[in-house]
Order: C-alpha cells, then structure tokens, then sequence
C-alpha cells in the first residue's frame, strides 16, 4: 500500500478513536456538566416544549408552568415572587435558567426520571411533565425577612435554619426582582435590562453568593481556639482600649476606643470581652492560641467551604496568616476574613446544636406527577466542630452578649453583633448572629454598608433587630411523627 496512503487511513482512524472516546466520556461522564449548563442551547429550546414540574413551599406554589397563545409552555411565580426570587431564579427562552431552577433543572424537566440521554433525544418531546420540588422554607418567614430587608430599603441577606437537621428556614436577599418579567418573552428584554443595570446586583442571592467580612461575629471561632488552647469565661485578657500590632506601629483598637468595659484599661474576664466585644482582649487570646488554632477552628466552623443547594454559592475565607500582626486582624473578622449569610447561620447553629455541625439543605423532597416521592433530603452531620462542653461555654457567653446589650425580656436569644469595615470612607457592613435553642432556629443577618445608619451603624443597632424579629416569628419544629402523646 502506498505510505501517504497507509499514513491517512492511520490519521484517519486514529481520528475517529479520538471521536468515540470523546463522545462516550460526555456521555458518560460529562452529559449532567454539559446538559444542564444554563447557556446550552438546546436547554433554551427545550425549556418551551417542557412542562416544568412545580416548585411550592409550605403548600404554596412558587413555580409552576402554563402554555401561552403561541402554544409554548411558559414558567410563572404566582407567589411572593420578590420574596423567593434570589432562591429560585427564573426561566426565560431569551436569558435561560438561574439558582434553583438552573440547579435542579434535570428533576423539573424530568430527566431524572430514567429517560434517554439528552444528546440522544429529538427536541419534540412535547408535553413531557417534570417532577416537583418541594422546598424547607417557611413562606411566612420567607416573606417576613425579606420585608425586614426590603421595606428600609436595605442591601443584604438573613438565613434562618433549623439547627438540629440544616433545613433552611429562610433565605432572603436584598435588593429582588420580579422573575415574571424575564420569563415572559413580551417583556423579558426590558426587564433584563433593568435588572442588570439596578444598583445592588438584583440578580445575586446575597446569602450565598456574596461573601463579606464577618467583624466580630467571628469571635465566635476565635473563642473555640480559645477554649481548646484551655481559656476559660473567667480568664483574665487585656482591657485596654487599643494594642500595637506585633512587628508594626499600627494601633489596633476597641469600638469607639473605649476601655473594655468602660474602666481604666485593666484585665477582664472572657466572659466580659465577649459580651462587650472587646477587640484587643480578642487580639491577645488569638496571638496565645496561635494561627493553627484559629485556622482548624475555623475550618471546623466551615469557614472556606461552599454548601451544595442546587444553588451557586462562595466558600468565605479565613485568608493567609503569615505573621502576628495578620493573625491579630484575623481573630476579630477583619483583614482577609469573609463570610456568607449562611455560613455565619451554619456557625450559630453549631453553637446551638451542641457543637454538630449539619448540612444546609432548601430541597425536602422531589416528587414524580403522580406524587410518588423521588428523592428525600435526609439531614447529614459534616463534623462535630465543638465539643458538647464547649457548646455550652459559647451558648453561655452569647446568652451574655444578648443580655449585655437587650437585657432580659423572657425569651432564650443567645447572640453576637458584628461591624465590620471594609474599604476606605465606606460605612461598615453590620451582622447579627443568634438562636433560639428552644425553638431550634438559628439566624444570621448581614446589612451591607450601615444601612440607613451610617458610619455610625452598629450590628447591634441595625441587624439585631431583624434577627429578633425573625426569631420571634421563627415555627417550632414540629414533633416526630412517633413521638409519644402526652397522657390526659
């Protein structure tokens, strides 16, 4: 045979092995990363032909699909659309999916059901019902943080969940959207256009996608390094109103450069620098500790991971800790630290749940049309971040923080504030942290840059009461289905 001959028929050949095995890897193995990419094309047709199966929440339906006048299917949110919109997204035949309906795309659709591969189908699987999602999220909570947020006119997010098993309770995030507007092809491009150019990023959830430094929220981490290098609430720290960062000249000082405690600057208790938040008794605990203390408390706490909702979501950060002066900064949430909403929720519920720390999840259940269950949340422990003893410690010191700040009003609120700076001439972003061990709920609430307070702004002035209200409002759980009645 001639070479040149011999030579393409091996290119030729070695071509189409290189063709099969790509196309069994995305197949195999590739098809959900490829198929469900909210800019394939092909989702963007299909989305039309599918009757999306819903999504509802505590009985109420947040998602659901009807056929316009050009015969398509068209997705809808009849329900507290700028309530839930951060959470579910929307579907649009111009702008595709988003959040929840991008994330579980392949169950409402009905590809999980065991169907053809994707790649394999012809597009006119017209009238093809999708399975439902049923949500963990309490609409009237729903709606209630989100007015919280969104009355003041304020930018941020709040989380509330259930300590003992991670359901998410409420997740709200300001500014919203109307989602109608971009699912619906007459008024999609003008709505994309102003959701796109509106100040505040409307289309981000802001409890999982925008990760902020903590402040003093954190102190909550730095006081479990505390308490495993052997601090007790009755150690004796530093009051003074301001220290000198180890190796500079640069003064590190409490809120408002006051004394801790309002006295002379001399040593308190833990307990007491906890309840005032006293940054340079913080500051003298961590350089104790030490940065390897700090980092696998953090990392415990689940600082620097990013939780799977079927939502897009920031890891946080405690950042690089490469000398004294940044290990300081770090251990009362400042310099490189970062958070999100849910991450502070997951580290008070922590706290709350006698040091386990449970897997966040907004997905109870997935249900066929006939109503027959697909799948099932199931609540999961990541890591026990806390010991029971030192739960308990952290449970105390933050019924102490509460009751130093709002004093005692009969309920069970164990809390800490945080203000964190964050760029030059900014005003602080303000967080609340706390729980309700009775009721088993846990919050977190961050306003981005004071809200309407200012450079003055406080977590204490601004958050705390949004978390409260929250707390307040927040359902007990329900009892086990084979829990014992009361005898008459």
């Amino acid at each position: 045979m001639n070479k040149s001959i011999r030579f393409g028929a091996s290119f030729s050949l070695l071509l189409i092995i290189t063709l099969l095995i790509s196309y069994s890897v995305v197949q195999g193995f590739r098809e959900e990363e490829y198929a469900q990419n909210s800019r394939n094309a092909r989702i963007t047709s299909e989305l039309k032909r599918i009757n999306r199966g819903q999504i509802s929440a505590g009985g109420e339906v947040l998602a659901e699909s009807f056929k316009n006048e050009s015969d398509y299917y068209q997705r809808t949110y009849p329900n507290m659309p700028y309530s839930f919109a951060p959470v579910l997204g929307y579907v649009s035949n111009q702008f595709g999916t988003a959040q929840l309906e991008a994330g579980f795309n392949a169950e409402l659709t009905g590809e999980k059901r065991g169907g053809a591969s994707r790649f394999l189908r012809t597009g006119q699987e017209q009238d093809q019902m999708g399975n439902s999602v049923e949500l963990t999220i309490d609409p009237s909570l729903q709606a209630l943080a989100y007015d919280q947020l969104s009355n003041p006119g304020y930018e941020g997010a709040i989380v509330a969940l259930r300590p003992s098993t991670g359901e998410v309770l409420a997740m709200a995030s300001s500014p919203s959207y109307d989602p109608n507007l971009i699912a619906d092809p007459a008024t999609a491009d003008e709505a994309w256009g102003a959701v796109t150019e509106a100040p505040g990023n409307p289309l981000l959830n802001h409890a999982m996608q925008e990760q902020l430094p903590p402040g003093s929220i954190f102190k909550i981490i730095t006081t479990a390094a505390g308490l495993r290098a052997g601090y007790t609430p009755d150690s004796m720290l530093t009051g003074a109103a301001q220290t000198v960062l180890p190796g500079t000249e640069i003064p590190l000082t409490n809120y408002g450069d006051q004394a801790c405690g309002g006295g002379g600057g001399g040593q308190v208790t833990l307990a007491t620098a906890f309840a005032l938040s006293c940054n340079t008794a913080f500051v003298e605990m961590s350089l104790a500790t030490g940065a390897d203390g700090l980092r696998e408390a953090a990392t415990a706490f689940g600082v620097g991971e990013r939780y799977d909702l079927g939502l897009p979501a920031a890891s946080g950060s405690l950042g690089d800790l490469p000398g004294e002066a940044e290990l300081a900064q770090s251990s009362i949430g400042q310099r490189d630290v970062t958070m999100t909403a849910l991450q502070a929720a997951v580290m008070a519920s922590v706290v709350a749940n006698d040091g386990k720390r449970m897997a966040p999840y907004v997905v109870r259940r997935v249900l066929r049309p006939d109503l027959t269950e697909v799948s099932a949340t199931e609540p999961k422990m990541l890591n026990e971040a806390l010991s029971p003893e030192e739960a308990d410690t952290i449970r105390g010191l933050m019924l102490g923080s509460e009751r130093s700040t709002y004093g005692y009003d009969g309920n069970a609120f164990a809390s800490k504030t945080g203000t964190a700076e964050h760029a030059e001439g900014a005003n602080p972003h303000v967080w609340y942290v706390a729980f309700d061990k009775d009721k088993d709920v846990a919050v977190a609430v961050v306003v981005k840059n004071g809200g309407n307070a200012g450079a003055g702004a406080t977590g204490g002035q601004v958050s705390a009461p949004l978390g409260r209200a929250v707390l307040r409002a927040a359902p007990a759980p329900a009892p086990a289905p084979n829990a014992e009645k009361p005898s008459r």
